[in-house]
């Protein structure tokens, strides 16, 4: 009998790509995902998985530096944003159908934030991708989504780690993947596929990415602030203690925590590298494990088997 979990993804940039190694490493070890709640990157990866197309999105990522990144941002330079996002969300779409979340076969949940309303809305139907577009809408980065009376940025600014939306089931085990977690950066030997040429075009394009964001990155190793970097902190460090409250508050039987240093917010030229990551600390943290029971019920033992 598989063991069920309902699974809670955190936000946390392109730290979040680490979620797919996380689910294919739970899937790999037998567990069987009832549920899922994810903000901003964890909405976008636990949509594509309760979607049923996780592993194209994942080859998808894989190619990024070969199909041209920066071609799928539209630059808008607006006041709200400079990101529209609509150019990437219609990509993905290409190759995953958007569908209403109440016609998923587990049950799905993305949080963003109504600015206007000063409320936090909580996405369990509708279109998927009006979710997802929602969830991940980083303020002064991607254009807000604006509703008849409010205006919907990140969820990330108000829960981080949505413990308190995931649906429940009888028998079931809370995991929680922490992608901001103030711990170092653990990660396997990554066998390298790329060349040192198509590495270095894409550096350029991330670097060229950091400059239209006015992010500097002195070479003398002295960290200087620009104005996008600055917001991008400040709400990272928001976002890192409150992810802390609700894992504190809800305490998860497994949290799998990968290392908010791991890469920074925009580094999405990194998936490979962080889906390895991700499955690394799940491997860790399945092993360091220790089934309870609670409420009367026996916690299944057999899937830690490595």
């Amino acid at each position: 009998m598989k063991q069920k979990a309902a699974l809670v993804l955190s936000g946390g940039g392109a730290r979040g790509i680490a979620h797919i190694g996380v689910i294919e490493e739970l899937v790999k070890k037998g567990f069987e995902i009832t549920a899922v709640s994810g903000t901003s990157m964890g909405a976008v990866v636990g949509g594509v998985y309760a979607l049923g197309k996780m592993e194209a999105y994942k080859n998808w990522l894989y190619t990024l530096d070969k199909i041209k990144l920066f071609s799928l941002v539209d630059f808008t330079f607006s006041t709200q944003g400079l990101v529209k996002g609509d150019k990437l969300l219609n990509t993905i779409k290409t190759f995953i159908s958007d569908a209403n979340i109440e016609d998923l076969s587990i049950p799905y949940t993305a949080i963003a934030a109504d600015i206007i309303n000063k409320k936090e809305v909580v996405f369990t139907k509708g279109s998927i991708f009006d979710a997802i577009r929602a969830s991940m809408a980083i303020p002064t980065v991607f254009t807000p989504v604006k509703t008849t009376d409010g205006l919907l940025v990140d969820g990330g600014i108000i829960n981080n780690m949505p413990i308190n939306h995931v649906r429940r089931t009888p028998g079931d085990i809370l995991i929680a993947v922490n992608v901001n977690a103030d711990v170092p950066v653990d990660k396997p030997v990554i066998k390298k596929i790329e060349t040192v040429v198509e590495q270095s075009k894409y550096q350029k394009k991330i670097k060229d990415f950091y400059n239209q964001l006015h992010i500097l990155h002195p070479s003398n190793g002295e960290e200087k602030l620009g104005y996008f970097n600055l917001i991008n902190k400040a709400l990272s460090l928001m976002a890192y203690h409150m992810t802390q409250m609700s894992l504190e508050k809800y305490s998860p039987d497994i949290i799998v925590n990968i290392s908010r240093h791991s890469c920074g917010t925009f580094d999405f030229y990194k998936a490979e590298e962080l889906v390895e990551i991700g499955r690394h600390a799940a491997v860790k943290s399945l092993a360091a494990y220790k089934p309870a029971k609670k409420q009367g019920i026996a916690r299944v033992t057999e899937f830690l088997k490595l």
